[in-house]
């Protein structure tokens, strides 16, 4: 697990340094910090629980959304949005099988609606034939952020709450590069969100499966 994860950190900065500073071979950089943080999954014990196991999948998922984002094309965008939906999909399911909280996801929920009512009404003009999509990526993701809140009134590890805020996070920079305002500072602070947000879900497997002995 150590060495994993101080790969990917180490992937990590590389990649964001190499962005910053425009130099090549950034697609190879990347896809090498995403595979990081699935062999931080497997290393965390993703093969040995029912948690585990769907958290890899989303995992995977988001493996593929980033390979699909390294290209501008929209039609391989889309592909990528319908990755990254399947991808909060999967950790919403990995979220309901470790067991959440109804209460604290009900006021998650409620609190994620006034955040979600801006964002909508900040993207909508830009989004022209991309609205569905968007729509249903910013309802999945909504979705996926209040079940982390629920595990967390379970007595879950706070690792499953802070990533999923920092994967929504993340993906506002990249609805603001792709639809609102092109800019390398979306890049250069979207990614590092995303990044530890994956790590920190994938090290959640360990911390989970540690509680259930």
């Amino acid at each position: 697990m150590f060495y994993t994860t101080l790969f990917t950190l180490i992937s990590l900065v590389v990649f964001v340094g190499n962005n910053v500073l425009g130099w090549g071979g950034g697609a190879w950089l990347k896809m090498t910090t995403s595979t990081g943080f699935l062999a931080m999954a497997i290393s965390a014990g993703a093969l040995q629980s029912s948690y585990g196991r769907m958290v890899l999948l989303a995992l995977f998922f988001s493996w593929w959304g980033d390979l699909f984002l390294i290209s501008s094309r929209d039609k391989i965008f889309l592909m990528g949005l319908v990755a990254f939906f399947l991808g909060h999909a999967a950790f919403a399911g990995a979220f309901l099988v470790h067991g959440v909280d109804v209460k604290y996801t009900a006021i998650a929920l409620v609190l994620c609606l006034v955040p979600l009512a801006l964002i909508i009404n900040w993207l909508t003009p830009h989004l022209g034939s991309m609205r569905i999509p968007v729509y249903a990526y910013m309802a999945i993701i909504t979705v996926m952020v209040t079940l982390a809140a629920g595990t967390w009134g379970r007595g879950a590890t706070a690792l499953i709450l802070v990533g999923a805020i920092l994967f929504y996070l993340s993906d506002l920079f990249v609805a603001r590069g792709r639809f609102v305002t092109p800019s390398p500072w979306n890049r250069h602070l979207g990614l590092p969100l995303y990044y530890v947000a994956q790590m920190l879900l994938a090290l959640s497997i360990q911390k989970v499966n540690e509680m259930r002995g």
